[in-house]
């Protein structure tokens, strides 16, 4: 009798890691589809911005072509390649810093207001893509935790849940400030 009670405490100490478990892992997906929408809306906005640019600064083709360029790497990562996006991600953010510092040469440009709504629009998208990556990061932790943790790493190693990687900046370059020269 006894026997059997403490198997049942068992079970149920397991199904509540389980559900445990898949609650974090459920919570790092919705975490990584926030982040996803907002880099969808900051590839969405470069063509637009690309465009007004252009208009202005045509001789400056070779850092247009690499925004351009680094934005479709970034499209093409694979959904679930939290590293390689991020990498790509970095390059991006770098290049658009590049393309901004650009607008500074050109006083007309800077003064165009679609121009002006656009970087505005492309500010709020980066902050709200930080807020994204730390809510994230927060959510692969809290999973990781759970992953590493005894007695719930029994479970996680039963039911194969695997750690989660932090979306993060591993080039330190991707985070220097970008220097343009004409």
């Amino acid at each position: 009798m006894i026997g059997l009670a403490i198997a049942a405490v068992v079970v149920i100490y397991a199904i509540v890691i389980y559900n445990g478990l898949v609650r974090a892992r459920q919570v790092k997906e919705e975490a990584w589809s926030g982040i996803d929408v907002q880099l969808k809306r900051r590839a969405d906005l470069i063509p637009n911005l690309l465009e007004t640019v252009k208009g202005y600064a045509a001789h400056e083709k070779e850092t247009l072509e690499k925004v351009v360029e680094l934005r479709n790497r970034a499209q093409a990562v694979p959904a679930g390649d939290v590293a390689g996006r991020a990498q790509a991600e970095g390059m991006l953010s770098q290049a658009l810093g590049r393309l901004f510092a650009l607008a500074e040469a050109y006083p007309d440009l800077k003064a165009n207001q679609n121009f002006a709504e656009l970087q505005q629009t492309l500010e709020t998208i980066e902050g709200e893509i930080q807020m994204s990556r730390r809510y994230y990061n927060g959510a692969a932790r809290d999973l990781n935790v759970k992953v590493e943790s005894f007695p719930s790493n029994l479970v996680a190693s039963v039911f194969k849940f695997a750690k989660a990687p932090y979306f993060e900046i591993d080039n330190p370059a991707d985070r220097a400030v970008p220097s343009v020269k004409f």
